[in-house]
């Protein structure tokens, strides 16, 4: 049976809550306040849980543009999780009179590019806006992150390197749907992400 870790304990709080209002009749609190306060509290938690993992999974490494500073690149807070800016243009290889020949792995400076023997990969919006995730579900969220298929789509491509999504098999039902709750609760950014292009032949 699934677990639910998120509804299952709003259910809970919300259970004893109501246990304890039929216990208390004459309290003149306004009880159905409280009780948007206790599910508020708690989808709160879970939206701190999943900034907490999104960080120390180093998620913004990679989707998130940068922007330079005196202690080196950092990720632009106005575009938090936005993935490869459309409107960047790819740097030349270092040496472009040659076709790149897949020995190397390389990332542009702000890490949302990477190019290797599976050619050019660009760094996924995870935000909730429409050219990102926000037509997304989380069973499509879950899919992509713990099996490797684009946009959680079953006839969808894999997802390419670096994407560490292997890392993410054996992820925990309640982390997954709280680094979803996180996601879905940034700032959504307009940024329709190039598709990646196949190495060259």
């Amino acid at each position: 049976m699934k677990n639910n870790y998120v509804a299952s304990s709003i259910l809970l709080l919300v259970c004893a809550f109501y246990v304890w209002a039929c216990t208390n009749p004459n309290d003149t609190t306004n009880k159905t306040e409280t009780a948007k306060s206790i599910v508020a509290e708690v989808a709160k938690d879970t939206v701190l849980h999943g900034k907490y993992l999104v960080e120390i999974m180093g998620c913004g490494d990679c989707h998130s543009p940068k922007m330079m500073t005196a202690q080196g690149p950092v990720p632009d807070p106005k575009r938090l999780l936005s993935g490869h800016p459309a409107a960047d243009k790819l740097p030349p290889f270092p040496n472009p009179k040659t076709t790149y020949s897949g020995a190397w792995a390389l990332f542009t400076p702000d890490l949302t590019v990477g190019v290797g023997p599976w050619g050019v990969n660009y760094a996924a919006n995870l935000t909730p806006h429409d050219t990102g995730m926000g037509n997304w579900t989380y069973e499509q969220f879950k899919k992509a992150l713990t099996q490797g298929k684009s946009k959680g789509l079953d006839g969808g491509r894999m997802l390419m390197p670096p994407m560490p999504w292997q890392n993410y098999v054996h992820m925990k039902e309640d982390d997954i749907q709280a680094v979803f709750a996180y996601l879905k609760s940034i700032p959504p950014v307009d940024n329709i992400v190039p598709q990646p292009t196949p190495p060259a032949m």
